[in-house]
């Protein structure tokens, strides 16, 4: 591999050992503004930055069947789609921001799709 074909986020691996996905399982933890997240909860649908490693993408949110919003402080499990495939595994970690702040901070728990 030439040094010149690789960018800011992308990941090296061995052929197969890897494989992006887009709909994922994570458990995250909203940040209270205290910490520096968010004012207000969120709700069904919201858009945010997920940052895996050194690369970021849009996501959507789907909350767990009953839960109506998320509020700051809250640890929920939620279920997320990509708008674009990301190399993940179980475990990995991830930020999600909005408007140039962390907001939340989760890891992966299960890969969907």
């Amino acid at each position: 591999i030439d040094k010149n074909e690789v960018e800011r986020g992308m990941v090296i691996a061995k052929p197969g050992s890897v494989h992006p996905h887009t709909k994922f399982k994570g458990q995250v933890y909203v940040l209270k503004k205290e910490e520096g997240g968010r004012h207000t909860p969120f709700f069904n649908g919201y858009r945010p930055q997920f940052y895996f490693r050194t690369t970021d993408v849009t996501g959507v949110i789907k909350l767990p069947e009953g839960t109506e919003m998320v509020m700051p402080g809250d640890n929920i499990v939620m279920e997320i789609e990509l708008i674009a495939p990301i190399a993940m595994e179980e475990g990995l970690r991830f930020a999600i921001r909005e408007g140039g702040r962390t907001v939340g901070a989760g890891v992966v728990t299960e890969i969907i799709e």
